[in-house]
């Protein structure tokens, strides 16, 4: 098993009750999260070292950040203490055919008013096998977008693998800034999730000819002519049938090849929140483990279609768990 270090921001989610609009709530669910803690938490399930690098404010929320990173066996040594407050988002829960919305209230965290690295990034990184992060963080604040490349140079430097997930999101900028920016960090990036739209509207890639069958293996490649350096690529497919069913194949760009996983129908969605971030963690256990291609694909969209199970935002299944379920296919019963 591999040592993995995730650096981010990690949020308190307030979620209503299915049916409930925010404005008409009188109790949210509380959950922790965001992208790389969940990818951390997936990884340790899994059985690898995580290690998950933030900053939290030094109360009671802060402390409840470490008790949830700890249980499911994250190291916490990396996680600052200050600062004046821990971001929040609001989650309403979607029904039928209304979807989610979300709020975020994250201004003024203790990670994103961070002016400077204030980890020994010597230590942070040592005898790590992959540096994971996302854009989100550079997208938090332009102290982030220079601090986040120089982490990963130093991590590139340390002989870290690095892990990149574009994770657009136009809440946090516009395209133009997230291109500039992104643009900028995947010559150093080694593994990143990076899909059609992220080809189309941040790296400049033109659309697919009308006569590409497969137009997803086009962007791939494309991405790759442009950075060559960048050894696996992967993404989600999803369809949106209703808030509570979807469905979801998982593609990965791997050795020139292309390969994909059966399409998995979601029904009764508990919680979609993080499912994207298990995929991830499936594809970097793949990857650790010396899966070949297609059993990377299949295991990692299975742990996200298992994510959506279970209320939080991390997936909270183990290896063997995920592998069952392949095994058995949804629904049945494991004697």
């Amino acid at each position: 098993m591999g040592k993995i270090v995730t650096l981010g921001e990690i949020m308190l989610r307030l979620s209503t009750k299915q049916g409930t609009r925010i404005d008409a709530s009188e109790q949210f669910s509380a959950h922790y999260g965001e992208g790389e803690a969940n990818v951390a938490i997936s990884l340790a399930n899994y059985g690898h070292q995580t290690v998950f690098a933030t900053k939290v404010p030094n109360n009671a929320l802060g402390k409840a950040v470490k008790k949830h990173l700890q249980c499911y066996g994250v190291d916490t040594q990396q996680v600052l203490l200050g600062g004046s407050r821990l971001g929040t988002y609001y989650v309403e829960a979607g029904v039928g055919k209304r979807a989610a919305s979300v709020i975020y209230d994250r201004a003024g965290s203790s990670f994103s008013q961070m002016d400077h690295l204030e980890w020994s990034l010597a230590a942070l990184f040592k005898d790590a096998d992959v540096f994971h992060i996302s854009g989100i963080t550079p997208a938090l604040s332009k102290n982030w977008a220079h601090m986040t490349k120089q982490v990963m140079e130093v991590a590139k430097e340390a002989g870290c693998l690095i892990s990149f997930d574009v994770n657009y999101r136009g809440k946090l900028w516009t395209q133009q800034e997230a291109s500039k920016v992104v643009t900028q960090l995947l010559p150093l990036v080694d593994i990143c999730s990076a899909g059609k739209k992220d080809a189309l509207h941040l790296l400049g890639i033109k659309e697919a000819p009308p006569s590409e069958k497969q137009s997803l293996i086009y962007y791939y490649q494309e991405m790759q002519k442009k950075f060559p350096n960048i050894q696996v690529f992967y993404s989600t497919n999803r369809m949106v049938r209703s808030a509570s069913t979807n469905e979801l194949t998982g593609t990965l760009w791997m050795n020139h090849e292309y390969k994909e996983s059966c399409l998995h129908e979601i029904t009764s969605i508990v919680d979609r929140v993080g499912g994207g971030d298990a995929f991830a963690g499936g594809v970097l256990h793949g990857l650790l483990t010396g899966k070949a291609p297609q059993e990377i694909i299949d295991f990692a969209t299975a742990a996200s279609v298992l994510k959506h199970t279970v209320h939080g935002d991390c997936n909270q299944f183990s290896e063997e768990e995920v592998a069952q379920f392949l095994a058995c296919g949804s629904g049945k019963i494991i004697r």
